[in-house]
């Protein structure tokens, strides 16, 4: 085994719908996935008739969890573990299944979940998605709906119901008014989600992702990415209709319909649907970050929670891909003051530009914008909402010098305010006329500096290694003005 190897875990989780193994490279607060593979084995069909795991689902996880174990062993990875939920906890067979498949894999970890647990977990990956989630979490499985409340205090009353699409679907035997029915006397009996209406209900699970993906392709909307996607209450509402009435071959033609999944849609839209009902959440958000992420959490990088996800992302895409390590800083008190009225969002987003500043130094000159905008807009990583993947991508091909009018800076223009938008583009003319000044050197740039007298923008020369005026620097200030909408001027403050 190679010593530099970076260290990786992985984890299986075992659900009742499907089986998947997730493995992870490093210890970050952005969980990096290498390898991720699903196999759909139903293990939980047929449970509430039974009382039994699927006979045919148990050949199917013998067969499949062999394979993911050597991938696991075969990459290194320490730790590994599988984590079994509602369909082998439930089943009368399940420490059967489970004492085969130790014996099939000696010394491998096979936990079983309680229900509490296992919206613990939910919960935890909620907040490695979602930096201050706060309010309620929903996480659909095949055979389980956990609830749990968020709040800047910790997590808090987890309950589990038999509301996965699976268990829900043999309950009311197929029948979507009586499925109704059980979700709303299940849910009815959870008494303190009095506690979170009005809130944010963050959506967890395959069966709710897919509501996702196919609201996004029958909107058109211009970011497919099912992280951080959000709707109002009656945009929800509107959604649940609308997939509890479609007929599946009109769900089927939608761009990226995600075909396996199509059985279960109006069950996991009726459990919403109820959800909503009960709650009156005043958004809901979609997370892709769930169980699996929460066991990285808590068991590979506990400590760093607490850091700001993008923050990390940001500063390793700098020190990939840009020339210093130390410009963004001086970059970020040089802007600072520039944005009038500011918010801490605002604030914060600006500092993560400064971060990034540099993406694109090594890609053609010809097409830098244009890959610097599709680089951070489609970027793997958590914390970043829509909003800011737009905010950010423009301003940095606005640093890279993009026509405001260009085609590809569409799904900015689309999902950014008027304010926004203009904001993004005075902070990256502020970036490119910074480069302009100090060739991407924190030293140069320290001679420098952007100061407001009156309404006027007062670019202040300090040190006489910047003194040069050049015709470069002259256009870019300008620029900067004009977005601004304010006059400029240079100013000297030389000395011997």
């Amino acid at each position: 085994m190679q010593t530099d190897m970076p260290r990786r875990s992985a984890v299986v989780d075992l659900g009742s719908n499907s089986v998947r193994l997730v493995v992870f490279e490093g210890v970050s607060r952005n969980p990096v996935p290498i390898f991720n593979e699903k196999a759909v084995l139903r293990l939980g069909r047929g449970l509430t008739a039974t009382g039994k795991l699927n006979e045919e689902g148990v050949q199917m996880a013998m067969e499949v969890l062999s394979r993911f174990h050597a991938i696991a062993r075969a990459m290194n990875a320490d730790p590994f573990e599988i984590l079994a939920t509602a369909a082998v906890r439930d089943a009368l067979n399940g420490p059967e299944f489970v004492d085969a498949l130790r014996k099939n894999m000696p010394g491998v970890p096979i936990r079983i979940l309680s229900g509490e647990e296992e919206a613990d977990h939910s919960a935890i990956g909620v907040m490695c998605g979602i930096p201050g989630a706060n309010g309620l979490v929903a996480d659909v499985g095949g055979g389980s709906l956990e609830l749990i409340r968020l709040t800047q205090d910790g997590r808090h009353d987890a309950n589990t119901l038999p509301l996965g699409v699976i268990r829900l679907s043999d309950r009311a035997k197929g029948d979507l008014s009586v499925a109704r029915t059980l979700a709303d006397e299940d849910i009815g009996r959870v008494k303190w989600l009095s506690q979170v209406k009005g809130g944010t209900l963050y959506l967890v699970g395959g069966a709710f992702r897919a509501l996702a993906r196919l609201h996004i392709a029958r909107m058109q909307y211009p970011l497919n990415i099912v992280h951080y996607y959000t709707l109002g209450l009656e945009e929800a509402r509107e959604m649940t209709g609308w997939l509890l009435h479609a007929q599946r071959r009109s769900l089927e033609r939608l761009p990226g319909a995600p075909k396996k999944r199509l059985d279960d849609v109006p069950f996991a839209a009726t459990v919403l649907r109820r959800l909503l009902r009960k709650v009156h959440p005043e958004r809901v958000v979609f997370c892709v970050d769930g169980l699996r992420e929460g066991w990285y959490m808590l068991n590979v990088a506990p400590d760093c929670l607490p850091e700001n996800p993008m923050e990390v992302v940001a500063r390793d895409m700098c020190a990939r891909l840009g020339r210093s390590k130390t410009l963004p800083d001086v970059l970020y008190r040089w802007t600072d003051g520039l944005l009038p009225n500011e918010s801490e969002t605002e604030r914060q987003l600006r500092r993560i530009a400064c971060i990034l500043s540099d993406v694109g130094s090594h890609d053609h000159p010809e097409y830098r914008a244009e890959q610097t905008y599709w680089r951070i807009l489609r970027l793997q990583g958590v914390g970043f909402d829509h909003e800011a993947r737009a905010w950010l991508s423009l301003a940095l091909a606005a640093r890279y010098a993009a026509d405001v009018n260009a085609d590809f800076l569409a799904t900015s223009r689309t999902l950014l305010s008027e304010p926004a938008w203009r904001q993004a583009i005075v902070l990256g003319q502020a970036l490119r006329l910074a480069y302009s000044l100090s060739g991407g050197t924190a030293v140069l740039l320290d001679g420098t500096a952007l100061l407001w007298q009156r309404k006027e923008l007062v670019l202040k020369l300090v040190s006489s290694r910047v003194a040069v005026r050049g015709e470069t620097v002259g256009r870019g200030l300008t620029r900067l003005g004009q977005a601004l909408n304010v006059p400029t001027r240079f100013e000297s403050d030389l000395e011997g």
